[in-house]
């Protein structure tokens, strides 16, 4: 039996805009199951990154509850918001969101240096993920000397590396191409099925479909549907195979 690890009650958000106040989202109802890998789609000015904001912490409803891992997010402090960050949730974004000057080694370590763990732990935690995600031979590497899809990956690895149970993902194929924006999203499926991390992706590209296990479409601040969707993309559909893939020698 999987536990709800995200409920959201009649949540609304407005934010002002000069005279005018925008109604950002108005009265959504939702639940999300631990393990689950949940595509949140619609377009522009939709909702969804207002949506996904909330569910990382980032910001707080207007009106109606919001529970993350099982704690109400309304009444608490910054402080508060951002130790239930810190300890739950990983965030990959479209940008990459990468120190430059660090390497990709080094850009992984940050989060778990944040947590305030030994040198001795995050060393073996990190040559894991990097190996998980396809990048043992650029360990050493700047972000300036990756492609854009190696650069993701090193984005997914930071994000999975503090062992989050959610992991928030605003249009992380935005950026590449679509050969590269699949061989990422089927990357996070597998982290996925390994971790059991629950996945929440925010995107108006309807291919990410195809790896979902489940799309809610939201309008106009409002959810139109919510429905479990027959992917035969899951690592579970076929034979697994040892990460990386037979294509995880080129540079995507």
């Amino acid at each position: 039996m999987t536990n709800a690890i995200v409920r959201l009650a009649g949540v609304k958000k407005s934010y002002p805009l000069g005279e005018l106040t925008v109604h950002a989202l108005r009265g959504v109802d939702m639940t999300i199951q631990e393990g689950e890998f949940t595509v949140i789609m619609g377009p522009s000015g939709s909702g969804k990154s207002t949506l996904l904001n909330l569910l990382g912490c980032i910001d707080v409803a207007t009106a109606g509850s919001v529970e993350i891992c099982g704690e109400p997010t309304a009444q608490k402090t910054e402080r508060e918001l951002a130790r239930l960050r810190r300890d739950n949730i990983g965030f990959i974004f479209q940008a990459f969101n990468l120190i430059p000057v660090l390497s990709v080694y080094e850009n992984i370590e940050y989060a778990l240096i944040l947590k305030g763990m030994s040198e001795a732990e995050r060393r073996g935690l990190i040559e894991k993920i990097i190996e998980q995600v396809g990048l043992t031979g650029h360990r050493d590497h700047r972000p300036n000397q990756l492609s854009g899809g190696q650069r993701q990956r090193v984005a997914i690895a930071r994000a999975l590396v503090t062992r989050p149970k959610i992991v928030l993902a605003d249009e992380p194929t935005a950026n590449l191409d679509s050969e590269t924006g699949k061989s990422i999203l089927q990357l996070m499926r597998t982290m996925n099925e390994i971790y059991r991390t629950t996945f929440i992706f925010a995107t108006h590209d309807p291919d990410v479909l195809s790896f979902a296990r489940r799309a809610i479409r939201i309008h106009d601040g409002k959810i139109d549907s919510d429905n479990a969707v027959a992917s035969s993309t899951s690592p579970n559909a076929r034979k697994k195979k040892a990460l990386p893939t037979k294509r995880a020698h080129k540079p995507v």
